[in-house]
């Protein structure tokens, strides 16, 4: 590799670095959430933050959303939300007797789609086609998103009252599902100082978090990572971690094919983070289950037995041999 390619993957991963930085001066702890979502959003993708309530999945968002200088748009889904409310709708203008598209908030650059399982099914595609083609289609026009753009939604667990399950294709347009669980004590602890240390209020602590990253930087860094060198044998090692959960003992359906797809989209990305050009085995583990835990679905029986994705995931993965680079 020659010397210019490598400054240039090492100013990279600094300016990564300080993203994650500034994104830390709002969010405590929680490192792995946060390096996922700067994965996914390296590689030009969306996710999909579970955690129960209070957990700082909104917080993240708003963070990461200051630390961008690029418009941003927030939804917060109900269960009386119509498509409209998200994509635009068409109104008769008097003066030309004409309609005329009035744009919803997905023409934005970043997203934030809170609570998403709280619409119904209905209002949640929506989003598939804003998702995958980067596109509206609103009275026969076509009108295209600015990039970059990335949906970040977040949910709640399906067990809490009032929520809908995301449909399979819904699912299977995030890049990542992240899940953020409860912090160890000293972060919790940490949160909480933050958090009520000169604020009266619930407001969101997001005043030390300064811009770092413009719209023109994080085209640079999705196009730095494309090109990241993959080996055939890595991609093959992707492959066959996604086939082995179409046939893996407790998984009802496995996942499809944009599960590899996300797999190299991610460790081509995680590469990046590190300051790299090119992909390990190792880069493929690091996003195997955010990039697959919401593309399986188990069998009843290993739900009775407390199995979930995660568990099924690291067991399956156990099976597949990795390649010695």
């Amino acid at each position: 590799m020659e010397q210019s390619e490598v400054a240039v993957l090492t100013e990279a991963a600094g300016r990564l670095a300080d993203l994650r930085a500034a994104i830390g001066q709002a969010m405590v702890g929680q490192s792995a959430v946060v390096e996922q979502t700067l994965i996914a959003l390296v590689a030009s993708g969306h996710v999909l933050i579970e955690g129960v309530p209070g957990l700082g999945k909104t917080l993240l968002v708003r963070a990461l959303a200051r630390a961008l200088t690029l418009p941003q748009a927030r939804v917060q889904f109900t269960p009386d939300m119509m498509p409209s409310d998200i994509t635009g709708h068409a109104v008769l203008d008097p003066s030309s007797v004409q309609l005329r598209v009035v744009r919803g908030p997905v023409f934005t650059h970043l997203l934030l789609a809170d609570e998403i399982n709280r619409a119904p099914a209905k209002t949640q595609s929506a989003l598939l086609e804003v998702m995958q083609e980067y596109q509206v289609t609103l009275e026969g026009q076509t009108l295209t998103l600015p990039k970059p753009f990335m949906v970040l939604a977040t949910q709640n667990p399906v067990e809490t009252e009032g929520t809908y399950p995301l449909p399979e294709a819904q699912l299977d347009r995030f890049l990542f599902k992240i899940e953020i669980g409860y912090p160890p004590v000293d972060e919790e602890v940490a949160v909480v100082v933050r958090a009520t240390t000169d604020q009266a209020g619930d407001e969101l602590p997001l005043s030390g978090v300064r811009p770092c990253l413009d719209a023109s930087g994080i085209l640079q860094l999705q196009a730095l990572a494309s090109r990241q060198q993959v080996d055939e044998q890595v991609i093959g090692y992707a492959v066959r971690i996604v086939r082995a959960t179409r046939e893996f003992p407790g998984v009802a359906v496995g996942s499809g094919s944009r599960g590899a797809l996300a797999l190299i989209r991610g460790a081509r990305a995680a590469a990046l983070l590190e300051g790299r050009g090119f992909v390990t085995p190792d880069d493929v583990k690091r996003v195997a289950l955010p990039a697959l835990r919401h593309r399986i679905a188990l069998t009843p029986d290993a739900l009775l037995e407390g199995r979930g994705p995660n568990d099924v995931l690291a067991q399956a993965m156990q099976t597949v041999a990795a390649p010695r680079m």
